[in-house]
């Protein structure tokens, strides 16, 4: 079991570059569960039946219908274990360990099939320019557990701070949660109105899985561990106002990337500020206002104060 002791900050140092390897083998893991949640789980708009949630272990993806039960699977970063639970109270647990990716995938199809879920899922990798199958993928294989709880330490914090300001909006908004094709958490407020249709373009990925998931005006933001040496808080616009590029954002160190299109602060920059959460949610609320003030949402109707129940 991690020792917590030793992890002495809030806001843990990472860089990505000391756990590529971990982080890689780790996303494919991720894809072969969030692909299992796909399959079994009714359609959601944008997508959202497939996503994880941050937990006070490590990743879960909740509740997911089979038959007349329900399952789970949980990533635990403490106990670096992955959990696959039934309702039916059984369960098979499986070590979070060095081991190649198809050795991974075939313990979790059988760790099913011993519960009685009979799923079939689309086998290979999205979102990823080497889609390696996963059946035959030898390539990832590591596995640094303090790597891992560092990452999903990050999590922790990213979360907070996103529902913090998920708070602020009584529009259309979506849960906070982890995308398994990008490998990020995310948050995403919309304006009401429909979006021009999505060109897609992510690697080995449908263009129309991008058209569900852009169908409507969108401000979105969140946390992945790129675009900085320790991850990055970023935030976007889907369809992209005019002047979006060149709006003023806070804290020091933001800056809009033309390569990514998009916003980004890196991580450092919040965990080294005198206050991260401030630092943060100075970023979130800024690109935001630089897609609804830009995009002529209609903000009075859609944001609101979080405070508003609390007594004075």
């Amino acid at each position: 079991m991690t020792d917590h002791t030793s992890l002495d900050t809030a806001w843990p140092s990472l860089r990505v570059d000391d756990w590529t390897p971990t982080r890689d083998t780790l996303h494919m893991w991720t894809q072969i569960v969030g692909k299992v949640r796909l399959a079994l789980s009714p359609m959601v708009n944008h997508w959202w039946q497939v996503t994880f949630y941050v937990s006070a272990r490590g990743l879960t993806t909740g509740a997911i219908p089979y038959g007349t039960a329900i399952l789970d699977f949980e990533f635990d970063f403490c106990d670096h274990t992955l959990r696959i639970r039934s309702s039916d109270g059984s369960g098979s647990p499986i070590a979070l360990e060095p081991k190649p990716v198809a050795e991974f995938y075939a313990q979790v199809m059988r760790a099913l099939r011993d519960l009685g879920v009979d799923v079939r899922i689309t086998a290979t990798p999205n979102e990823v320019v080497e889609a390696i199958p996963f059946a035959e993928d030898t390539t990832h294989r590591s596995y640094d557990p303090h790597a891992a709880t560092l990452f999903w330490r990050q999590l922790v914090q990213a979360d907070r701070i996103l529902r913090e300001f998920r708070s602020h909006y009584t529009g259309k908004v979506s849960p906070v949660h982890f995308f398994w094709g990008a490998m990020d958490l995310a948050c995403t407020r919309f304006s009401g109105r429909a979006a021009p249709p999505h060109p897609g373009g992510a690697p080995n990925c449908g263009d129309w899985v991008m058209v569900e998931g852009y169908s409507h005006e969108l401000s979105s933001c969140g946390f992945w561990p790129g675009g900085g040496e320790e991850g990055a808080f970023y935030a976007y616009a889907y369809p992209v106002p005019e002047g979006f590029a060149g709006y003023p954002v806070g804290p020091d160190g933001a800056y809009y990337s033309e390569q990514l299109g998009e916003f980004v602060l890196p991580y450092e920059r919040v965990r080294t500020a005198a206050d991260p959460d401030a630092a943060a949610l100075e970023f979130l609320h800024d690109t935001y206002r630089a897609a609804a003030e830009l995009g002529h949402w209609d903000r009075a109707a859609l944001e609101c104060n979080p405070e508003r129940w609390n007594p004075r």
